[in-house]
């Protein structure tokens, strides 16, 4: 019964979620973007340099001890431990797999508009969230949307995408990620899935029971040093195949709008599979516009939002533009220039002789031998899907809240950890292609109420970076009657 449960259910929910990619999710996510790039004059241009000086400003593996919420770098290390996940690397390998190396191209349009989106998501996280008499802070898209829609709308929207997020990264979410973890760690050590299950149930157990500080500690630790390692170790890999790297960009310029050559078919379902890939990976990458990491700049503890707001700027950057661009130019440099494995070869031969997993940990063997590249993988894999699980955990644990009240927090977040619990472990035993689908789909159905809160609150929006610009333009002006009182 399950199996036929299952065969029926399968094609029907791949069959909307390539709907919802390849049309909905595509004109929302760019939509959005693009919207609150025009409304906030390029928030994410002007305002980079700022956000990337307060992040580097206020590095620290041991950050300042807060009594409720979360420092600015901490809610940004949380929020990256969510972005920088699988989704660098086995996403952004399936994306290069099967839209071809112009995917790249539209992963960095995508993440280029959602970074303006991300200032959206964390100025109205900061601008809505909720402190109860304990000092507890809530805040997330389930409040903002309770702003944008008064009554019943709101409340159903807003349940709607708290139901969604709860299955999609809290549940589902984390067994595909503890998959990943558990199949890698077999893969490169020989380690059985389920002891590896065993050991991240009792690690995460520890980190979930010990709430938002004990979290924020691990994250703001575990986020500079996976980073760095990664980054160190794909230079590596580029400083060695320096002499493809032309070639390499190259080839992320030309197949972006002339993929045919390399997916197959004809140009406009070549181009279509291309955009929709960058779009889709790009999405699981930053998250920007998927209603995810507000959660974790609600907890930052700063004077305006503004600030948090350009601190998410940065994060959007810091995921897309140096950690998944950084893997991409290694996977393109060894495996699709003239003397890789995979130089004219199109998409449909490649998936047939590698896959999106292995793709990677092939790409850094070419440089580092097959069973060290494995292990090199394998290793990043395990603390990239590992810090994602501690990000996702505590977006559900929120949305949980909210459902059934602050007066019941207690005992439905302890009974939410047991069953994210079981499902971490279920993870690392037994892949099926039903739940990853699922697990899609409700990824994708969380970015339709956010969005919509999104383009009804720009006001707030534009209101709150007015504050900000307006108060700068006083200070211009003073330090410039100041100057000239000195002068004359």
């Amino acid at each position: 019964m399950l199996v036929t449960i299952e065969d029926v259910l399968y094609p029907i929910v791949v069959e909307m979620n390539n709907y919802l990619s390849s049309y909905i999710l595509i004109f929302l996510l760019i939509g959005v973007g693009l919207w609150y790039s025009i409304k906030t004059r390029f928030v994410q241009i002007r305002y980079l340099g700022a956000g990337m000086k307060k992040v580097f400003g206020n590095l620290s593996l041991k950050g300042e001890s807060q009594e409720t919420g979360m420092s600015s770098f901490q809610a940004l290390a949380t929020a990256i431990a969510a972005q920088v996940g699988t989704g660098n690397v086995i996403g952004a390998s399936g994306a290069i797999l099967a839209g071809g190396p112009g995917a790249i191209f539209w992963m960095w349009v995508i993440a280029f508009l959602g970074m303006a989106t991300i200032y959206a998501e964390a100025t109205l996280a900061q601008k809505t969230r909720v402190i109860d008499k304990n000092g507890n802070i809530y805040g997330g898209p389930v409040y903002y949307i309770n702003a944008a829609f008064k009554g019943g709308v709101g409340k159903f929207l807003s349940g709607f995408f708290a139901v969604a997020i709860i299955l999609a990264l809290g549940f589902m979410g984390c067994m595909v990620q503890s998959n990943s973890i558990g199949s890698t760690i077999q893969t490169a050590f020989g380690i059985p899935s389920w002891v590896a299950g065993v050991v991240l149930v009792v690690i995460c157990a520890f980190i979930f029971l010990g709430g938002v500080q004990r979290l924020a500690a691990v994250c703001e630790k575990i986020v500079p040093i996976m980073a760095a390692v990664f980054l160190l170790g794909g230079f590596v890999v580029l400083v060695c195949r320096i002499q493809y790297i032309p070639a390499t960009f190259g080839m992320i310029f030309r197949y972006a709008f002339q993929p045919q050559a390399i997916i197959g078919g004809a140009f406009g379902v070549a181009l279509k599979s291309a955009i929709s890939q960058g779009a889709k990976r790009g999405l699981f990458s930053n998250e920007a516009g998927m209603g995810s990491t507000p959660h974790a700049h609600a907890q930052a503890n700063v004077s305006h939002p503004h600030e948090q707001g350009i601190v998410a700027i940065a994060g959007v950057f810091i995921d897309t533009f140096v950690v998944l661009t950084l893997n991409a130019l290694v996977i393109i440099s060894t495996m699709y220039t003239e003397d890789g494995p995979l130089a004219e070869c199109g998409a449909a031969a490649a998936s047939a002789v590698i896959n999106k997993t292995n793709l990677a940990q092939n790409a850094f063997g070419t440089v580092f031998g097959e069973s060290f590249g494995a292990i090199f993988v394998a290793v990043c894999l395990f603390f990239f899907a590992f810090s994602t699980i501690l990000g996702w955990n505590m977006f559900g644990k929120i949305n949980v809240i909210y459902l059934f009240g602050e007066k019941n927090a207690k005992i439905s977040s302890r009974i939410y950890t047991v069953i994210a619990l079981a499902f971490i472990f279920l993870g690392t035993l037994m892949s099926n292609d039903l739940v990853w689908e699922l697990t899609d789909a409700f990824n994708y159905l969380m970015v339709i109420p956010n969005a919509m809160a999104l383009f009804a609150l720009t006001g707030m929006v534009k209101a709150s970076l007015g504050e900000v610009e307006k108060k700068n333009k006083v200070k211009q002006n003073s330090a410039g009657e100041s100057e000239d009182g000195k002068t004359a």
